[in-house]
């Protein structure tokens, strides 16, 4: 098993430990049976078969048609081999985020990652399968790696998933931070650049006259600075009091896994057409 691997395996189990001792990880506030199922086999089905098959598909097509290509970039400067990856995955990973909170189609390839009621590590890869199978930024990736940045991307993977598996635990790492006054500079500087708790759990909150929530932004992933430089960023240093997502229908096991496969719940795509935005009902 890749070094990478074994450390971002560690980070999961870290974060997953301090829930289960802290906020109990396998009983989360209005958890269904649903929300088990579909964060155990999405997770599965990322990490075992998907991100390895789009690799796999990207470097079998960029030998067929760009064989000479192979390795090209192994030797360019590691800073802007970094530099690829923060645009050509996580910019792009940003703006297809938030392409799924603004077209319907596209929400409902998103809408299992906002159907649970609670954040928590479990969240992390919790998508419908075809949400993940058409990303971009995972096709770009596979691209770079058979470029020859095979080298950066197991160092940046590492990164990424600390910040976001972070970003998901209800167990708030910033929170003590922002509590501590003399960090307060440090800390204006952290949530501008990458996410944190308090920016991505607002963007999972459920009502949209909680001060802390902004559904319609806070995309970022690594870089919460895309939210920054354009323009879908909120800053409070405050949590949400609930998270999940209002006004729509209920969605069925098999749409949260693979919509449109599985028939489509009619109201639920009426109410997704309005633009979905958490709204607390009088």
């Amino acid at each position: 098993m890749p070094a990478s691997t074994i450390a971002i395996l560690s980070i999961f189990a870290f974060f997953a430990a301090l829930e289960l001792w802290r906020t109990n990880l396998f009983g989360k506030g209005e958890q269904t049976r649903d929300d088990g199922i579909v964060e155990a086999v999405s997770m599965t089905m990322l990490v075992a078969i998907t991100q390895p098959a789009i690799i796999f598909t990207a470097a079998a097509l960029m030998g067929l048609f760009l064989p000479q290509f192979e390795g090209a970039l192994a030797d360019i400067n590691v800073f802007a081999a970094i530099a690829l990856f923060l645009i050509l995955d996580d910019m792009t990973q940003y703006w297809w985020h938030r392409a799924s909170h603004t077209f319907p189609r596209l929400y409902n390839l998103h809408r299992a990652h906002h159907n649970a009621k609670y954040m928590s590590v479990r969240l992390v890869y919790r998508n419908n399968i075809i949400y993940y199978a058409i990303m971009p930024g995972l096709w770009f990736a596979g691209i770079l790696l058979y470029l020859g940045l095979g080298w950066v991307y197991a160092f940046y993977l590492v990164v990424k998933m600390t910040v976001i598996i972070g970003a998901h635990s209800d167990v708030a790492w910033d929170r003590p931070l922002y509590a501590i006054k003399w960090l307060s500079p440090l800390m204006w500087v952290v949530e501008r650049t990458i996410s944190t708790p308090a920016t991505h759990h607002a963007h999972h909150g459920r009502h949209a006259d909680d001060p802390a929530v902004n559904y319609k932004g806070n995309y970022g992933n690594l870089l919460f600075f895309w939210d920054i430089l354009f323009g879908t960023a909120k800053i409070t240093r405050q949590y949400p009091e609930s998270y999940g997502v209002e006004n729509l229908a209920p969605a069925s096991l098999g749409q949260q896994l693979l919509w449109p496969i599985f028939p489509e719940n009619k109201q639920m795509d009426s109410a997704v057409s309005e633009t979905p935005l958490p709204a607390r009902e009088a």
